[in-house]
């Protein structure tokens, strides 16, 4: 299939070609390029997954060049791409840059995939090459040739680190990748206009070039004349494999919605009065992008269901990070892992990106115990770093049982708009969720079951462990009957699941006491507006000489 953006890179002047780049992102590189190798920047380290648009993009900056120069490609599996020569060397390949004939005056040399020598600079084998791309850096920049690195993983060792300039090559906007499928999609054999390209750009989003012509490709041999949701579901299927092999992120699909959340009615509303904060309509009343909000509270308590409710009532799609997943083992390739993460919620934005337990990750930090060479500060230094200064429009939702443990960098005021404190469920609110898990076990029945009784025996019970206790007495009301006799659960049945169930909180009191004491200090939100609730924390800070909660009215 013909690549839709290689026509970018015909020969025309360059003032030709300028109005026909598609996307600001991909604009953006172009020029960067085009300037670093005005500057005679010696050693650059493009990282990308996709090859094809770096190469056209190297091609269509070296010929505008005046004088236009030379773009020679090699690789360790087939060598120099224009004679085959020093395949599977890498000195060798070195060895020819360095030689500088003079047909090769100002030429641009691109070398692929050298991840794996600079990875692990000090083993006997790679020590060389290092030593010899340090020595050509420092000649290279008295003439007009450039050394380009491209790889899609990133690798820099300390010995380069002052030589190398690191390029990421993004992956297309909407506006690059609105700009494909026109070029690719024949109106006679596929429809594809107004609500149907916008969704059909939406659902490419995050996906590469590659990707995104496979996809289209997909549509345009089916017998369907039109983009319907089967075919939008098929690209996110695409999406959903692309992203999950990146290892580091999760695509979900969220269904959830604020009917599937018992309680929690001030994070409800503060979701609610957002609800179109990331449209265009917010953007020109003059609205920023919402940042995000940290949810913190003792397990069981709704936050990650939070995260998925959010995603869904804003129709945005709706990422997990794994920030456990960010760690390598090698020298920076965690830093590396953290840099996709972010380049891919950017293509993806508008999103939710969700961190779960996010105190795993960075508890370690206060007590100076990281123990990992200085990586966890590292990785954790670009994460906020991104969250503070970030334009693209991703919302973050944090969630956190051991608030305590996180750095106080993370908390102060930039990094989210709101912090939220979820509390152990109210009577009121037990009974709220166990009208919501009842309605979807048995629908239609819920006059059956005494639910008042059913919240007053739950005390101190989670969301979580109220789900279970149902699942159970379900579990016992199938055993007691025979095949084909089977009895329907009854309020008996859950009232005896949960005498037999210990909650969390009966063994957990000093952690949910020390979480109390954080949400007043902090000044955190409650996620819940019941009155028993704010009370109960107003008292425990008073007892203990606290400043009261901030509290909503």
């Amino acid at each position: 299939m013909t690549n839709p953006l290689s026509r970018l890179t015909r020969d025309r002047p360059a003032e030709a070609l300028e109005p026909m780049l598609p996307g600001e992102r991909y604009r953006r590189t172009v020029e960067r390029l085009d300037l670093a190798m005005r500057a005679r920047y010696p050693l650059i380290y493009v990282v990308t997954p996709e090859e094809l648009p770096v190469d056209e993009v190297l091609q269509r900056v070296a010929t505008q060049l005046q004088p236009p120069r030379k773009v020679y490609t090699w690789d360790i599996a087939r060598g120099w791409a224009d004679n085959g020569a020093d395949r599977g060397s890498v000195m060798g390949a070195l060895a020819r840059i360095a030689k500088g004939d003079r047909e090769e005056e100002g030429a641009v040399f691109v070398l692929r995939d050298l991840h794996f020598v600079l990875k692990q600079p000090h083993l006997s084998n790679h020590a060389p090459i290092i030593r010899e791309l340090r020595n050509l850096a420092r000649e290279l920049v008295r003439t007009r040739r450039t050394l380009i690195l491209t790889s899609q993983t990133l690798a820099v060792p300390e010995e380069l680190a002052e030589d190398m300039t690191v390029m990421d090559f993004p992956l297309p906007d909407a506006e690059e990748i609105q700009y494909a499928i026109r070029q690719m999609v024949v109106p006679e054999k596929l429809k594809l206009e107004g609500l149907a390209l916008e969704q059909m750009v939406r659902a490419c989003q995050g996906l590469s070039r590659t990707r995104i012509q496979r996809v289209l490709a997909q549509a345009l041999a089916s017998t369907r004349r039109q983009v319907d949701d089967t075919a939008i579901a098929d690209v996110l299927e695409e999406k959903k494999q692309a992203i999950r092999q990146t290892e580091i992120l999760e695509f979900f699909s969220a269904t959830e919605t604020l009917k599937n959340v018992g309680g929690l009615e001030n994070l409800k509303q503060w979701v609610r009065l957002r609800r179109d904060a990331f449209t265009e309509e917010a953007r020109r009343y003059g609205i920023p992008n919402p940042k995000g909000v940290l949810l913190a509270g003792i397990q069981g308590t709704g936050k990650s269901l939070s995260a998925k409710t959010i995603a869904n009532e804003w129709r945005l799609p709706l990422l997990r990070l794994d920030v456990g997943r960010l760690f390598g083992g090698i020298v920076g390739e965690s830093e590396s892992r953290t840099r996709q993460a972010i380049r891919i919620a950017e293509a993806v934005a508008p999103c939710v990106l969700w961190i779960d337990e996010i105190d795993k990750a960075f508890g370690n930090l206060t007590s100076g115990m990281d123990g990992d060479s200085g990586t966890s500060r590292r990785v954790f230094g670009a994460l906020i770093t991104w969250m503070q200064e970030k334009t693209a429009p991703v919302f973050i939702v944090a969630t956190a049982n051991n608030v305590r443990a996180l750095p106080a960098e993370l908390l102060r005021k930039g990094r989210f708009d709101e912090i939220f404190f979820l509390n152990l469920p109210t009577e009121t609110e037990r009974q709220e969720i166990f009208r919501v898990h009842l309605q979807k076990l048995r629908p239609g029945r819920l006059r059956d079951f005494d639910t008042a009784l059913l919240a007053r025996l739950a005390v101190n019970f989670s969301g979580a462990e109220i789900e279970q206790v149902l699942v159970d007495g379900l579990q016992r009301a199938f055993g007691r009957g025979s095949a084909g006799q089977r009895q329907d659960f009854t309020t008996e049945d859950v009232v005896a699941s949960i005498a037999e169930t210990v909650p969390l909180a009966a063994i957990a009191r000093d952690q949910i006491d020390s979480l109390k004491r954080w949400a007043v200090e902090a000044g955190a939100r409650t996620a819940s507006n019941d009155v028993a609730l704010t009370e109960e924390l107003r008292r425990f800070g008073q007892e203990r000489g606290l400043d009261p909660i901030e509290v909503d009215e």
